[in-house]
């Protein structure tokens, strides 16, 4: 955490554009809350929230509702993608309405990623497209960005809060019209990465069965 923030501080602060970062602290079980709370007091764009209930999904949905900015980017706190590639994802390189990082487009780079670690993503993104989201190659790269008018459209659908809460969100954008453009990025895989593929896997596959559903039903049809 401290390595990433002042990664990130460091570049933003050499950009031209007003910004904040907003990190959510939720069933951690290290020193997270209180190591990003020390930075508020050097950084006064930085804010620090903490959720009882975990959940990536559901930090996530809490940080982008709250942030004020024109352009919501969400980040994992490994920053396996180097940070400079931010200014990819916003004007005036790109004002779109939901754009994701790719490890699988023209362009994207992976390095160090154990080669079961690549087939049981691929395997993974083979059912997303085949049941949800047909045509994007890599929804689960954990950095994208999303128009403000557009994050506070979409996260208001959100019900999943575990690991596949972006493909459930990617599927609402999709559903109310947003364009969804991928971009190719250099990707670092982290050892320390917290997802168990065994496990995980299962009830990631599950989610995708209750998107597909939730759609068929009529869940995230665009409402008044």
């Amino acid at each position: 955490m401290p390595r990433a923030l002042g990664q990130v501080f460091a570049f933003l602060e050499t950009q031209p554009y007003s910004s904040e970062v907003v990190v959510v602290e939720n069933g951690s079980s290290d020193r997270t809350l209180a190591m990003a709370q020390k930075f508020t007091g050097n950084f006064p764009n930085l804010r620090v929230l903490h959720e009882d209930a975990a959940g990536k999904g559901r930090a996530v949905r809490r940080g982008v509702l709250e942030a004020l900015g024109s352009y919501r980017f969400i980040a994992d706190a490994d920053f396996s993608m180097p940070i400079e590639e931010i200014n990819r994802f916003i004007p005036p390189a790109l004002d779109c309405p939901v754009a994701i990082a790719s490890r699988e487009v023209q362009g994207a780079q992976r390095f160090h990623e154990p080669y079961f670690r690549h087939l049981s993503g691929r395997v993974f993104n083979l059912l997303i497209r085949l049941l949800i989201l047909p045509g994007l190659q890599d929804t689960q790269c954990g950095f994208k960005c999303f128009r403000a008018d557009v994050a506070k459209d979409i996260f208001r659908y959100q019900t999943l809060t575990g690991w596949s809460f972006d493909v459930e969100l990617l599927t609402i954008a999709r559903n109310h019209g947003y364009t969804i453009r991928e971009i190719g990025i250099p990707w670092t895989y982290q050892s320390e990465s917290k997802i168990n593929v065994l496990r995980d896997s299962w009830q990631m596959t599950l989610d995708l069965l209750t998107i597909r559903q939730n759609r068929r039903r009529g869940f995230y049809a665009v409402q008044d």
